[in-house]
């Protein structure tokens, strides 16, 4: 059975910096693009970063470029997103998600972490 669970969210304040883990289980997800997508109160879901576990690809939304960074440790099967520099607009839940490279689709999802910054 596969399992992404994320951890690592909580509150902070704004400024601060949070590191979110997501660590995946019940297959091999080498040949997987892993990403982190967050979604705000009343906002649609939206993709903040992702990456191939080779590292050797990523992508970044405007919104987080410069701030956060995607990394992953193929030896624990676990993608992390380092957030630095938070703002209050960062306040959403932060899903870990998965997909096969040549899928457009995301296959697997965790049940996301709560991140809230305090202005």
């Amino acid at each position: 059975q596969v399992q992404l669970v994320e951890s690592g969210g909580g509150l902070v304040q704004a400024g601060g910096s949070l590191r979110l883990s997501c660590a995946a289980s019940g297959r091999t997800f080498s040949s997987y693009v892993m990403a982190w997508f967050r979604q705000a109160p009343g906002k649609e879901r939206e993709l903040i970063a992702a990456t191939t576990w080779t590292g050797g690809n990523t992508y970044y939304a405007d919104s987080v470029k410069g701030r956060f960074t995607i990394s992953g440790d193929n030896a624990k099967n676990t993608v992390y997103l380092q957030m630095n520099s938070l703002k209050p607009e960062d306040t959403a839940v932060y899903l870990c998600a998965a997909r096969v490279r040549s899928s457009r689709a995301y296959d697997y999802w965790g049940q996301g972490t709560q991140v809230t910054v305090s202005s």
